[in-house]
């Protein structure tokens, strides 16, 4: 039997698939502790230098599954509390791994599966894939991550209307947006997000790791004290294997060699 989520690592790259395309690879409770898992360990795996999220068939990822929800009885309410709670699990590993997380956008990034997109260090779109926000049009609001992420990227003015009105976004708009990394000719966007893995990991991942979490930690808190997470950071950086490295490289003017 098929895994929900399957899991390859070549080298150094893991690269982490959706599988249920018969859903539209849409998710539920059991999806996402496996996804939670699957992240967890990869987030610990040393030797894993960057991470690409995808899904397989004609969709990234439709977002949680509606069917299966209607289909557990009792309160929905109760079912999309405890889906979430997984599904928090999951997307809080992706925005606190120490490494790149890129999707790859290959179909429709709908609901969850939208804001688990955003989620991701960068997003690398087909030509022909669709974003769209989802929840609100079946009633919802929005979950996932999504109502921190989403106006940080595109601004409150057009996180509203992308709520309001749920249309949705092409690959081009995405582009334009920031919602969207980089779009690619179709069928080529695990490809490219490969290659833009392989690139990362060939950089330093422990500055990487130190400059998204200064980046994510910075909202919510005061310019003195993000200050003072940089100083701290920075001496730990600097101190590290790979500081060493890159202070020597710079000094005998060649390219720095990061360990694996």
């Amino acid at each position: 039997m098929s895994r929900s989520i399957e899991v390859k690592v070549n080298q150094d790259i893991a690269l982490v698939e959706f599988n249920r395309p018969e859903a539209y690879n849409a998710f539920n409770h059991e999806v996402m502790s496996l996804l939670w898992d699957e992240l967890t360990l990869l987030a610990r795996d040393v030797s894993v230098r960057a991470v690409v999220m995808t899904g397989r068939g004609k969709a990234f990822c439709a977002g949680g599954d509606l069917k299966w929800v209607q289909g557990q009885g009792g309160l929905a309410g109760d079912v999309f509390h405890r889906l979430a709670q997984v599904d928090h699990g999951a997307i809080t590993e992706i925005r606190r791994m120490p490494k790149p997380v890129i999707a790859a956008v290959n179909g429709i990034a709908a609901g969850g599966g939208f804001s688990l997109a955003l989620a991701c260090d960068f997003r690398v779109m087909d030509q022909s894939a669709v974003m769209r926000q989802g929840f609100t049009s079946n009633g919802l609001s929005i979950d996932g991550g999504g109502t921190f992420i989403l106006p940080r990227l595109v601004g409150l003015a057009r996180a509203l209307e992308i709520a309001a009105f749920d249309a949705p976004i092409p690959s081009d708009q995405a582009l334009e947006w920031g919602l969207a990394t980089k779009v690619v000719d179709d069928g080529t966007c695990v490809e490219e997000a490969m290659a833009m893995a392989r690139d990362l990991s060939q950089r330093s991942i422990s500055s990487f790791a130190a400059s998204k979490r200064l980046l994510t930690d910075s909202y919510g808190k005061c310019f003195e004290e993000v200050l003072e997470d940089e100083r701290r950071l920075l001496a730990v950086c600097a101190d590290s294997a790979d500081g060493v490295e890159a202070l020597a490289a710079f000094v005998e003017k060649r390219k720095p060699v990061y360990k694996k």
